[in-house]
């Protein structure tokens, strides 16, 4: 159960194949020892050697249930190098929904993510181009 109160089911198969600090993971053993962290923040395999963080397995449910995932705005944001204030001016949000949306306190309707996307489009078109990006874990 997620801070925002859902539940979901989360397939990390393809995760702990194409990720190598994960490789680990692929042991049904070691998977088996997994326990809830300290306030909820993770799930521990090893302590403080290997654990996956609650924000990265909420995003990766959302993005596995056919939601848009909070780290995908995340990148959307520093791809085209906008503060928060200048994110929510583009898609015609309050910061605050915006805030929402980052933290994964609400998820990310489809409509405001199609925002995202037309005005990046609109910035391309006009020759305008982010400064930079993200790795996200």
């Amino acid at each position: 159960m997620f801070a925002s109160c859902t539940t979901g089911t989360i397939n990390l198969r393809d995760w702990i194949k194409n990720t190598k600090a994960l490789a680990r993971l692929a042991d049904p053993k070691l998977f088996s020892k997994a326990r809830v962290g300290e306030h909820g923040a993770s799930v521990v395999f090893i302590d403080d050697e290997l654990d996956l963080g609650a924000d990265n397995l909420r995003n990766l449910e959302a993005e596995q249930s056919g939601g848009i995932g909070h780290e995908r705005m995340i990148e959307w944001m520093l791809r085209n190098d906008l503060t928060q204030q200048r994110a929510a001016d583009a898609i015609g949000i309050s910061r605050r929904m915006l805030n929402y949306y980052l933290s994964a306190e609400k998820p990310i309707p489809k409509t405001v993510w199609l925002a995202c996307i037309g005005w990046e489009g609109s910035q391309t078109k006009r020759g305008h181009t982010g400064k930079r990006s993200a790795v996200m874990a």
